[in-house]
């Protein structure tokens, strides 16, 4: 009998069996998260931003209310000149 076709038959049959496991003893470890004080501010404030309302109905209303009127008038002059002014702000 050769010693090598007992070998690989040996082998195939080793492959099959499920080797036991140990148990460990438990380990207790815990991860633990801090905050920075502006980590909490940012916090703080994107809830105050959240609760806020988008549009202030107090201050657009009688706007609104103007326009839907017809008696909403805007200064030329003034509008040009603010325009003019966010213009140079950004170039």
């Amino acid at each position: 009998m050769r010693i090598e076709a007992y070998n690989q038959v040996h082998q195939i049959y080793q492959a099959g069996k499920v080797n036991k496991t140990r148990q460990t003893g438990s380990v207790s470890h815990t991860d633990q998260l801090q905050f920075s004080s502006l980590g909490k501010e940012i916090g703080t404030a994107q809830a105050a931003l959240a609760a806020a309302p988008d549009i202030r109905e107090e201050l657009t209303a009688p706007i609104k209310a103007q326009i839907q009127n017809g008696t909403y008038s805007v200064d030329n002059a003034s509008f040009a000149a603010k325009l003019l002014q966010k213009y140079e702000e950004m170039r």
